[in-house]
């Protein structure tokens, strides 16, 4: 990665580590560990954790560490959210 990177963290509900790890790579990155997609312009972290959502309800929650030049991931992040909204809750 060159020019200026910027990262941004993002939660997502419902959704499965191992699912948001398949979607990055369906947005072009590579797996190179369970909580790290890489590709040549941009890389992921992940980590989940499980949260209440009410007395007795928990959910997994997702957050994904996205870095890259600002160009790219305002084009990755809304692709990934809106892949990860249909998945989760």
């Amino acid at each position: 990665m060159t020019g200026t990177q910027v990262t941004r963290t993002k939660s997502y509900r419902g959704i499965s580590l191992r699912l948001a790890r398949e979607y990055l790579v369906k947005l072009g990155g590579e797996a190179v560990a369970e909580d790290r997609v890489e590709a040549a312009d941009w890389a992921a972290s992940l980590s989940a954790e499980k949260v209440s959502i009410g007395p007795t309800v928990k959910l997994t929650e997702v957050t994904v560490v996205f870095e890259g030049e600002e160009g790219t991931l305002a084009d990755l992040v809304p692709r990934f959210s809106q892949k990860a909204m249909r998945a989760g809750g």
